[in-house]
């Protein structure tokens, strides 16, 4: 018997040496999914091109809608950068027409073999721009014949867009805006007035000195530059 015993006495110390381990404790708990990072959207580099315009009166920056009215914007930039703008004119102002209608125009007041040839209109509609304060758009007679003029408005002109009311469904296209020096816009729209210069309704409107761009030069985006008023809100 004492065999056995012993045998018996030696599986129960073995079996008190060994730890109770519950069942589930021999099972891996599932993994824990990783936290997905917030995405942080894209923010689209602004390739635009700015122009600062050095006049008479002080500096005036547009930013130019490139993309949106790409006939128009590349015929402005042609003339920045074969400097043609340079010694061109501001010479009207239409303070005669009341607060609702303010700008002022500029352009090729002397030998016309300065301009390129006419561009193809783009119209409001098209490139969802619109004349709002700040707008900087082209000068025409009729679609299609705009060359070197150009307005600044300095107050809303609906009117010049192509939807307008009563309008001629073309209206005036709108390819940038002024971003900085607005106080040299307003010098220039409320400088002296010739009494007698000018026909028809410009009688009234053209400015005696006409202010002088001196040079029309590309430039680095501004700093803090406005979001703008000329791309419509959809």
């Amino acid at each position: 018997m004492i065999g056995p015993m012993l045998t018996l006495f030696a599986a129960l110390a073995l079996v008190a040496q060994s730890p109770s381990v519950p069942p589930q404790a021999t099972q891996m708990p599932p993994p824990v999914p990783p936290v997905p990072a917030p995405v942080t959207p894209a923010i689209e580099a602004d390739t635009r091109p700015y122009v600062a315009l050095v006049t008479d009166l002080g500096t005036i920056i547009v930013r130019i809608e490139d993309k949106r009215a790409p006939v128009t914007a590349a015929n402005f930039l042609r003339y920045v950068d074969a400097k043609r703008l340079d010694g061109f004119k501001f010479y009207r102002s239409t303070k005669s027409w009341g607060p609702a209608n303010q700008l002022i125009q500029a352009g090729n007041r002397g030998d016309a073999r300065r301009n390129f040839p006419p561009i193809a209109h783009e119209p409001t509609t098209t490139t969802g721009l619109t004349n709002c304060k700040g707008a900087l758009s082209m000068a025409r007679l009729n679609p299609g014949d705009a060359t070197s003029d150009f307005f600044l408005l300095l107050s809303d002109i609906k009117g010049f867009d192509a939807d307008a009311v009563g309008g001629d469904g073309a209206g005036f296209a709108v390819f940038g805006e002024i971003v900085g020096g607005a106080e040299v816009a307003e010098a220039i729209f409320n400088a002296p007035i010739s009494p007698t210069a000018g026909e028809g309704v410009m009688v009234g409107q053209m400015l005696e000195p006409q202010v002088t761009i001196k040079t029309a030069r590309r430039v680095p985006a501004p700093a803090n530059v406005p979001a703008g008023c000329v791309v419509k809100a959809p």
